[in-house]
This record gives C-alpha cells, sequence and structure tokens, in this order.
C-alpha cells in the first residue's frame, strides 16, 4: 500500500461516523512509520552527519515535503506541519516522548508498554494521547537512550538505569521480566533546579528552617536527607549544596548524574553497571573509596543503598564535614535504622552499638522530605542526632510540619513550627560565624 493509500484509509476513518474508533490514529501512525523507512531508503546517513542539527532538521522537512508532493497525498499546512515535526523527533530525537520532554510541566514521565504513557504533573498522575507504533517501536527508543550513555538492555540484561543529555534519570525493564512489554520510567530533570526561594514560595519550608539549613552546610556539619520516592529528596539536597562555599572542593557520587552543583570547583563521579561478560562494574563503594584520595572537602552521595554505608560514615568522622547524602526511608529513626542495616552489609564485624556509635558520631541532623496526598512536597521534620542513650541511638526534633486536614480541593492544611528545643550545633554555628537567633526557634511561631 502506498502513503497516499495509507493517509486515503485515514481521512476515511476520520470523516466515516461509523468508523471504528482511532482507525484514523492508526492510519496516521502507520503513515508516519512509512514515510520513515522511506527517507531511510533515500538519505545519505554519511553525509547528514556531517552537517549540524539545524541542517539536518531543514533538510529533512525539505525531504518529506518532497514526498508528499511525488505521492500526491492531500495534507493541509497542520497536517504537513506536524508530519514533519514527528519525522524530525523520530530521526533525531526520541520519538513520542519529545512534546513530553519539551513540556516544562511534566516531572514524570511513564511508559506502561507502547500503548500507554502517563506524566505526573503537579503531583498528579494523568494519561496521555501520546502512543508509540508497536513496542519494537518502543524498544527502539529505549535502546536510543540507553546506548547514548554507554549501556545496553537485551533480554540477557533487560533492567538497565541511564540518563538523557538534559540529566533526566531513565530507567526501562523489558521483557521476559516486564511481562506485557517494555517499560520506561523517565525522572525529569529541570533545566533550572528549584532555588531555595522556590521552596518558599511553594511552602515547602518556612524562612526560619532556611536560616538553619543555610548555617548548617556553611558549618560543615554533616547531614542526612531522608524521605521516600519523588519526596524532593535530590531537590533539597541541591538547595543545601548551594549553601557551601565557593572555595570549597566538592564530590558527588551518584548512579545516575542528576545534582545541578553550580560551584565551580566539582567532581562529578557516576557508577558503571557490568559489560556483556558481566565485569567492569564500578559500584558506590569503590568510588566514595577513591574520592577519598582525591582531596575532597566535602562529598555529596546522591543515594546511600548499600556497604557504601560503612565507607561514608568514615568519611564524615575522618575530617570530611559538611558531607551529604540521601536515604529512602519514611522516618528520620527508621533512616538511621536503614543505616545500620546497611554496615551490616559491609561485611564487617561490628557489634550494634559499635554501628550505632559510629552513625552518632557522624551525622548531626536527619532531614525527612515527603510527598503529601496533594502532591506538595515539604520538609516535615529536621532532628538533631544527640548521641546514645543506653543502647539507642538519641534524636530532638527541632521543626516539624503538622498535617490538620485536606480542604474541599483536597490540598492539605497543616503549619509548620519549631519544637522548641534549643539544638547542641547552635554552638558549632556560633564557633563558624553563622549563629543563628534563638527567636528561630520559638515555638509560638507557627507558619501556615
Amino acid at each position: 500500500m502506498s502513503l497516499r493509500e495509507r493517509l486515503s484509509n485515514a481521512d476515511e476513518g476520520r470523516n466515516s461516523a461509523n468508523g471504528p474508533p482511532g482507525l484514523a490514529a492508526a492510519a496516521y501512525q502507520e503513515l508516519k512509520k512509512s514515510m520513515h523507512q522511506t527517507i531511510l531508503d533515500r538519505i545519505d546517513l554519511e553525509r547528514l552527519k556531517r552537517l549540524t542539527p539545524e541542517q539536518f532538521k531543514h533538510e529533512l522537512a525539505l525531504l518529506v515535503q518532497r514526498i508528499i508532493e511525488e505521492e500526491r497525498i492531500v495534507l493541509n499546512q497542520h497536517e504537513r506541519h506536524n508530519l514533519v515535526l514527528d519525522i524530525q523527533h523520530e530521526m533525531l530525537g526520541f520519538g513520542p516522548l519529545e512534546p513530553l520532554l519539551a513540556d516544562p510541566g511534566v516531572s514524570d514521565i511513564l511508559v506502561n508498554t507502547a500503548a500507554r504513557v502517563y506524566v505526573e504533573r503537579a503531583g498528579k498522575l494523568e494519561l496521555t494521547e501520546v502512543a508509540f507504533n508497536d513496542n519494537a517501536h518502543l524498544m527502539k527508543i529505549i535502546e536510543k537512550i540507553v546506548s547514548r550513555v554507554g549501556r545496553r538492555v537485551d533480554e540477557s540484561s533487560p533492567m538497565v538505569d541511564a540518563r538523557l543529555p538534559d540529566g533526566s534519570r531513565v530507567n526501562a525493564i523489558i521483557p521476559p521480566l516486564a511481562i506485557d512489554g517494555p517499560i520506561l520510567s523517565i525522572r525529569r530533570f529541570a533545566v533550572n533546579p528549584l532555588s531555595i526561594e522556590n521552596l518558599l514560595e511553594y511552602r515547602s519550608l518556612t524562612p526560619p528552617m532556611v536560616q538553619v539549613l543555610q548555617a548548617l552546610a556553611q558549618a560543615k556539619i554533616n547531614i542526612l536527607v531522608s524521605g521516600g520516592t519523588g519526596s524532593g529528596k535530590t531537590t533539597l539536597l541541591n538547595v543545601l549544596s548551594g549553601f557551601i562555599p565557593a572555595h570549597e572542593r566538592i564530590v558527588t557520587i551518584e548512579d545516575a548524574a542528576e545534582l545541578a552543583l553550580r560551584q565551580p570547583h566539582v567532581v562529578r563521579l557516576e557508577t558503571r553497571p557490568p559489560n556483556i561478560e558481566g565485569k567492569g562494574e564500578v559500584n558506590q563503594r569503590s568510588l566514595v573509596r577513591n574520592a577519598l584520595r582525591m582531596r575532597p572537602d566535602r562529598i555529596i552521595l546522591g543515594e546511600v543503598r548499600g556497604p557504601e554505608a560503612l565507607d561514608m560514615l568514615q568519611a564524615m568522622n575522618t575530617g570530611h564535614e559538611g558531607s551529604l547524602a540521601t536515604i529512602h526511608s519514611n522516618t528520620p529513626r527508621d533512616a538511621l535504622s536503614r543505616l545500620e542495616n546497611m554496615v551490616g552489609m559491609a561485611g564487617v564485624n561490628l557489634t550494634p552499638r559499635a554501628t550505632r556509635q559510629q552513625i552518632c558520631s557522624a551525622v548531626t541532623v536527619v532531614m525527612q522530605v515527603s510527598r503529601l496526598t496533594d502532591g506538595a512536597r515539604k520538609l516535615v521534620s529536621l532532628q538533631e542526632v544527640t548521641g546514645m542513650e543506653g543502647e539507642v541511638i538519641a534524636m530532638h526534633e527541632i521543626f516539624r510540619f503538622e498535617q490538620k486536614g485536606v480542604d474541599a480541593r483536597g490540598a492539605v492544611q497543616g503549619s509548620f513550627y519549631a519544637t522548641g528545643v534549643r539544638p547542641r550545633f547552635a554552638d558549632r554555628l556560633r564557633m563558624f560565624g553563622v549563629a543563628v537567633p534563638d527567636s528561630v526557634f520559638d515555638p509560638d511561631k507557627i507558619y501556615e
């Protein structure tokens, strides 16, 4: 069937009230697929490689227009523009995902096989009209994404983590592990990361909390940021890192690089998965150990999730003060318990008490961030680790967000307030010349 015949079928489906639903969309997908193949048969890829992206787009647009004229396909101006744009996305970008990646309001893109694509906007999931031709088309896009960062995905290695050129984090899982077809999850990386002003505007925290956060970072206090998936841990880590003085040397360690530090002296390290022979893996623990030989002033661990917890604690205890890390957990207390369990994974014969003493010596502040039922992210608790009481790690809560209910629109109602406890780290803040006034810890000041 020619391109013209395919478009004729699409017109019939679009204009016939009795035609089966979705016929026009299916015919358009088939038309686009055939156009793509026709272009691949005609163009000289070696010559196009020498063109700039803008020149390539121009040549591609001319070729699509020429094929439309040769095939005598009747399209209005809007349809021609959309077809040219879709072909450019297929050839130069990530196909149907391109419009979603260009939308600044989209924070997550979740592809549940070729037929269903969801996005998250303002903390809420919604189904889109975006679709792939079939699962083979989706697999080509996944392979294009992972190959750009030197990784692979196939039946022998059906799970992969990667990132897009803008830093967005990508996870893909394919059959046989994904029963219905390839699954792609993209955590968007903000072109302009949220600033402390943005967090204040969104009421994720309060001005007194900002004063304390800034002082903690400048006074080189070790901080653990705890929270669930999508709660804003990395955003808060970015904000905290922004308070680090520009003259310090910072080494970041991540599974998939997504931190966006703006200091001039930043060294970014990223783990590497094993190759096709199962060799060459470089894990976070190896990178933490190597980072200690790189003369860092601070080490920032994107997420602690395994035996590297022990090396991180030892680094914090041996002169690398002011280090930061995130951990998946529901409460600050659970975060320390998880940290203890991870130290046990390192294969070092430490007693539970010795492990807890290491944690107490290394971690001073635990910040808990949460995504609430209305999609808002908030710093719901800031706690100080004060030492050991018998066999238990003692903690004092300094700031808290207390939820009171939800309004008629489903928005969470609540308030921030200080607990009235004057933290022990206040003396260290004063020693570093970044003391905060006692009024910051006044429990009578409540922020809605």
